[in-house]
């Protein structure tokens, strides 16, 4: 079969000696990048993305891609050593991971997590194989009409995912989407809000943008939450003396829900706006619900904590097969690796699989290169990752604004770029402080542009008439998922968030 043909093809990129050394770089650092509680995969690739120019490209994406998924392994540590998640879609594992430390089972609780995330991402990996191509042709048949409800579905399912908050997430899309309106516009050639400045003709490029919001945004409230002041009080120390490997009953246990994990997460990682967090969390509710004794979730199940790491793994593979077939970043994570692709000059879309193959085939390939060295990593350099924890704020703070101000400078050896990078940092900050969404905000500036251009080209080919929306099969299709998940998903994120806080409050 082709598939088997192109993923060898893909093996026999991804296994070159520079590219092997390039994987493993991005898998430790998204270990590190998920260890650090606050940062996250957003904040680790905006901030290192710069780092990757000059650099071959397929090694590069390989590598980035690491740092994504590697993440999802790295910010369980916390979440099961510390109560603290490393990033959002980790919350889940808060639930039952800290309290299996707190009772003693800290070695196999962080071995199960690993074992979980290796699965959940190996199984993503295995369906973006299978599937990827037909998406790639299903997407063939999709015109102007069809990219701009993309984007429209893309927004609305992150915005209704915020929940309470939706009326914040709608201006922070507002404030993304006029940000991406700065420029010349193409279809008039008039300049957009540039004040007379040169050097936003070209528009408000969203690297400096995701850098400072999530970069120095997370850092500056990190700060302001006082971080910095404080030492490692709570974590749980882990005791060498222990059993560090799982019973047989762990394994026994949890086969299907990793199974079953698995399986949801990647099917919610493929939809624009859903993302890893949410797949945790209807994880966790659906293992809860269907178990025989639901009294021991939040009290230290093992179950409760394999079903959020199978599922947002599997989303995080999940979340490349738009990314790559449709051109569509569904999280702020596939956002800032979308970047990388155009840094490039590369167009993810409906032909970048034939047109790339290399590229393509050599990431879905070191996808499942990446998930057994972050497997190994796991389990073998837990207590170097533990030691990563205790490093304090107050020296990892200036590291980053270092990092972020000489990245930023870098792409474009643009200082007023630099500038718009430290704005978007303090931005970042009372965003997050006021429950603001950053990531609706970079998704927005990103699929702004992208929105505009398709309404554009839609109207001038139906000659101004909405009606082409209703008259195409595919629009109608989207149109009718976008509504499906619009009322669907905040149902569920509702059941899953309110049965995870039960069973927190219950613990």
């Amino acid at each position: 079969m082709d598939i088997f043909s192109d993923l060898f093809m893909g093996f026999s990129v991804a296994v070159t000696p520079m590219n092997l050394v390039y994987l493993f770089a991005g898998a430790m650092v998204g270990m590190v990048v998920g260890v650090i509680p606050g940062f996250g995969p957003s904040a680790g690739l905006a901030i290192l993305l710069p780092v990757t120019l000059g650099m071959d490209p397929i090694g590069a994406v390989m590598m980035l891609a690491a740092i994504y998924y590697g993440a999802m392994y790295g910010g369980t540590i916390t979440s099961i050593l510390l109560n603290t998640p490393g990033e959002s879609a980790t919350v889940a594992s808060t639930f039952d991971g800290f309290p299996l430390a707190k009772n003693g089972r800290a070695g196999p609780a962080l071995v199960m997590q690993a074992a979980a995330s290796f699965v959940g991402g190996t199984v993503g990996v295995i369906l973006i194989t299978i599937l990827a191509p037909l998406f790639g042709q299903v997407s063939r048949s999709f015109g102007p009409p069809e990219y701009f409800l993309l984007a429209v579905m893309g927004m609305l399912t992150l915005i209704v995912m915020i929940g309470e908050n939706w009326k914040l997430g709608v201006i922070s899309a507002l404030i993304g989407f006029a940000l991406g309106t700065v420029g010349v516009d193409l279809e008039t050639g008039q300049s957009r809000y540039t004040f007379g400045s040169a050097e936003l003709i070209g528009g408000i490029y969203f690297i400096p943008v995701a850098i400072g919001l999530f970069g120095l945004g997370e850092l500056f409230y990190a700060f302001y939450n006082g971080l910095h002041r404080t030492g490692t009080g709570g974590i749980v120390q882990y005791d060498k003396e222990e059993r560090f490997w799982p019973t047989a009953q762990d394994w026994i246990s949890t086969r299907w829900t990793m199974v079953r994990g698995s399986i949801l997460g990647f099917v919610v990682g493929v939809i624009p706006g859903a993302g890893a967090t949410i797949a945790s969390l209807m994880a966790y509710s659906l293992e809860r619900s269907i178990s025989k004794a639901p009294e021991k979730f939040g009290k230290g199940e093992m179950q409760g904590l394999v079903a959020p790491e199978t599922a947002n793994n599997a989303a995080s593979s999940g979340a490349m097969i738009p990314l790559l077939t449709l051109g569509i970043p569904g999280s702020a994570s596939t956002a800032v690796l979308l970047a990388a692709f155009l840094l490039w000059g590369m167009r993810p879309g409906p032909l970048f699989m034939e047109q790339n193959p290399e590229l393509a085939w050599g990431l879905i390939a070191s996808m499942y290169l990446g998930n057994m060295v972050l497997l190994a990593i796991n389990i073998f350099a837990i207590p170097l990752f533990v030691q990563i924890i205790k490093v304090p704020y107050r020296i990892l703070g200036p590291v980053v604004v270092v990092i972020c101000a000489l990245g930023t400078f870098s792409v474009h050896s643009s200082f007023v770029e630099t500038w718009i990078m430290f704005a978007a940092g303090f931005v970042g900050f009372f965003m997050r402080l006021y429950g603001f969404s950053p990531a609706a905000l970079v998704l927005a500036l990103v699929l702004g542009p992208l929105a505009e251009e398709a309404l554009r080209q839609t109207l001038t080919i139906s000659r101004g008439s909405f009606m082409i929306f209703v008259e195409r099969a595919p629009s109608l299709w989207i149109i009718g998922v976008t509504v499906f998940l619009v009322v669907l998903l905040p149902l569920m994120g509702r059941f899953g968030r309110g049965s995870g806080d039960a069973e927190k409050a219950g613990g």
